[in-house]
């Protein structure tokens, strides 16, 4: 398995936790005051989801630039 697709897939699964959390903080917010660990719980879910959504985000267009110069590269 190679390392995009492990990320793909780790992101995929802390994505269904971080809205699980977001779900679960709404509903509590709902029968009254919440408590801090209800309040913060999406924090960490969130911490993983940003550096793997920029690394898959950024991912085709290094797989272009790569593209691009093997092509140079063929040329000479």
């Amino acid at each position: 398995m190679n390392i995009a697709r492990a990320i793909r897939q780790v992101h995929r699964w802390v994505s269904i936790l971080f809205v699980l959390a977001v779900v679960a903080n709404f509903v509590a917010m709902a029968f009254g005051p919440t408590p801090p660990w209800i309040t913060y719980s999406p924090l960490p879910p969130l911490a993983l989801l940003v550096p793997s959504g920029l690394y898959l985000f950024a991912l085709p267009y290094r797989g272009r630039r790569v593209a691009e110069s093997s092509a140079r590269e063929g040329e000479a």
